[in-house]
């Protein structure tokens, strides 16, 4: 029977490695667990023979294929992050060692960045190297949540559960992005097709009206004032020095606008401040803390069903609530359990959350089911999202043909009220 080399974590969570002889990998498998250990990684050692009769050095099988890197630009969608974490968590379940699980999934990547690195986590991984650690080289693809929440299965053994979970949350949260930016693509196109079909009235057909005013001799209305200054604004023809045509400014403004926040965002005060702005905004305001608010708590709440210790949790959470505010209420939170006190007084005193949801971490808390509370809460804000989201595009839509309908209007009587004031002046000299 062929012999398998094993590395192993036992029940305090050292990691032991061994040589067992098995029929199979299952069969190895299964006598490393007899013996109260969690495998971590069992590899088959195979013998190749010589030209001149010797024997090679036994090679783990797998690990014989040259790694070629290709270059890789741009990062790794979350989507395929995903994707790879819910089959490394069926490849678990299904009990393949970690190390051909890895390579099976390796090999179906298409050349990138995400193959790159997983050639170098199994390369981590045949050395001696846990998973988490392994995958904690490379923190812009696998994240502190996602290498905690890895390490807490490697310990407890249960590396397959840990991996649904992570992948379930991976999932939900790919999801709710996906519907706010689905329900958002239809208002957006609409706006920006409206936009560039003004200004390009303004820009083209406006001065060509101005031409026809000019041998009008009459005062021109004050809104037709306004729409050929604003046309010459956009031309660059406003006054002798302007630097630059008014279009640049306003086929600009989006990358502006964006450049701007991030470089603001870029220092403390500018992230605060504008993440608080973003909560107190009329109608966004509310979609932005409920979208917080199921965040961290399904973050939180899986990182406590995992089996990650409380106060870190907490700060992974906090590292990862992706706002400001909410960031400043978990760390407070963080100091209040350090210290053996409630989960929800800071909560409370943050005034980020609503009451419901203070009330049920409390049940949560004081049941000892605060990991399924949370979790239940995150569902409960996503449906809120989900409905918010649905009753903002609808509002949106009324909204803007009234908007563009006034635009349009606007422009139109700007430019003909000189054509009906023309049209009287000559009524009054042929009467």
């Amino acid at each position: 029977m062929p012999n398998f080399t094993y590395e192993a974590l036992n029940e305090t969570g050292k990691q032991q490695k061994g040589t067992i002889t098995a029929a199979n990998p299952d069969e190895a498998i299964a006598r490393i667990r007899s013996k109260g250990l969690f495998p971590t990684s069992v590899r088959e050692q195979k013998t190749k023979k010589k030209k001149g009769g010797g024997t090679k050095q036994p090679a783990a099988a797998g690990t014989q294929k040259k790694k070629t890197f290709v270059i890789a630009i741009g990062g790794i969608k979350r989507k395929d992050l995903t994707a790879f974490t819910r089959q490394l968590s069926t490849l678990q379940d299904a009990g393949l060692p970690i190390l051909r699980s890895l390579t099976i999934l390796e090999q179906q990547q298409k050349p990138g960045l995400l193959k790159n690195v997983l050639m170098d986590v199994q390369e981590d991984v045949s050395s001696g190297s846990t998973l988490s650690d392994a995958m904690a080289k490379h923190p812009k693809v696998f994240d502190r949540l996602f290498c905690k929440m890895i390490a807490a299965g490697e310990v407890g053994g249960v590396l397959d559960l840990i991996l649904a979970r992570l992948a379930e949350f991976m999932e939900k949260a790919e999801q709710l992005k996906g519907k706010i930016k689905s329900a958002m693509t239809y208002p957006v196109a609409v706006i920006t097709v409206a936009s560039l079909i003004v200004v390009g009235i303004m820009y083209f057909i406006v001065p060509s009206f101005e031409k026809i005013f000019s041998d009008f001799d009459t005062g021109l209305p004050l809104p037709t004032l306004f729409l050929i200054s604003a046309s010459k604004w956009l031309g660059g023809r406003l006054y002798e020095n302007q630097a630059l045509p008014g279009i640049v400014w306003v086929l600009g403004s989006p990358i502006f606008i964006i450049l701007g926040t991030k470089l603001i965002r870029k220092s403390q005060y500018g992230k605060a401040a504008t993440d608080w702005l973003l909560l107190k905004g009329p109608v966004i305001g509310q979609l932005v803390r409920k979208t917080s608010i199921a965040r961290f708590s399904r973050t939180l709440g899986t990182l406590i069903g995992a089996g990650v210790p409380i106060l870190d949790a907490l700060l992974i959470t906090r590292d990862t609530a992706g706002n400001y505010v909410f960031s400043k209420a978990l760390d407070k939170v963080h100091d209040n359990v350090r210290q053996g006190e409630s989960f929800s007084p800071p909560l409370r005193e943050a005034k980020v959350c609503d009451a419901i949801v203070t009330n049920m971490i409390d049940v949560g808390e004081e049941t000892g089911d605060l990991d399924k509370m949370l979790i239940r809460v995150a569902n409960n804000y996503d449906e809120e999202v989900d409905n918010g989201v649905e009753s903002l595009v609808s509002l949106l839509e009324p909204i803007m043909v009234v908007v563009l309908g006034v635009i349009v209007g606007g422009i139109v009587i700007a430019l003909f009220l000189p054509l009906v004031k023309m049209m009287q002046s000559v009524m009054n000299q042929g009467g």
